[in-house]
């Protein structure tokens, strides 16, 4: 496993990549098509792709991935254990994308989008394959190190800032797809869709946080596990 994990790593984070890329090229193909002034306003169309929780998540993985597999075999070759700041790094990016596979395919999976819009092999990627992934690379993954408890903080610092960047910025952009003067990545944040508006969205803000604190706890406490069995032995 030592030696082919490295590889199913990169192989991973090429898919990622590439699905990443297959619907950013889909979605500029759109808006270089559109007839509307807000629908082509390509600045806003790049920055609200690298607006969604997902695409930011697996862009993180994809680049994890490949570093973690570039360490394996250079300075990780002789190594027992992955370095703290690798560990942590992969904790993190493991929590978000097994959230971004629950809460898609509880929340998400199911809402109808405009025909054409998204690349049906890609989104599975993003929204299924990759998640999986992480999941085995958390169970499975050879050299894991054991996290401290502490690590939690810093899992939940990234969606605690896009959260905050998210509701702030949402009133400040036309949507390029309706021409509403707010864009919210998911319907769930939209106070305009979503039942009790501001009071609703905070629901569901709660209800997220806690899953992915969950989520990075099950890391964390995986890799103690791991750990005190390795140690046993």
């Amino acid at each position: 496993m030592t030696t082919w994990w490295p590889w199913g790593r990169l192989a991973a984070s090429l898919l990622g990549f590439a699905a990443i890329i297959a619907q950013l090229i889909l979605t500029l193909t759109i808006a270089i098509g559109s007839t509307t002034a807000w629908g082509g306003h390509l600045p806003t169309v790049v920055v609200n792709f690298f607006s969604f929780f997902t695409v930011l998540s697996n862009l993180a993985a994809a680049v994890v991935l490949a570093v973690a597999a570039v360490w394996a075999w250079t300075t990780g070759r002789d190594a027992t254990r992955e370095p703290r700041w690798l560990a942590v790094t992969l904790a993190c990016v493991a929590t978000y994308m097994i959230t971004t596979g629950i809460v898609y395919n509880l929340l998400l999976r199911g809402i109808e989008l405009p025909q054409g819009s998204t690349v049906p092999w890609s989104n599975e990627v993003l929204h299924v394959i990759i998640p999986l992934f992480l999941l085995a690379d958390v169970l499975f993954a050879p050299k894991r190190r054991m996290l401290g408890w502490p690590a939690l903080a810093t899992i939940a610092a990234f969606p605690i800032v896009w959260a905050v960047y998210t509701l702030v910025r949402a009133n400040l952009i036309t949507s390029p797809g309706t021409g509403d003067a707010y864009w919210y990545p998911y319907p769930f944040l939209n106070p305009h869709l979503t039942p009790g508006g501001y009071l609703g969205v905070a629901g569901y803000i709660v209800g997220i946080a806690v899953a992915i604190i969950a989520v990075g706890a099950g890391v964390v406490w995986w890799s103690r596990r791991r750990a005190q069995a390795r140690a046993s032995r």
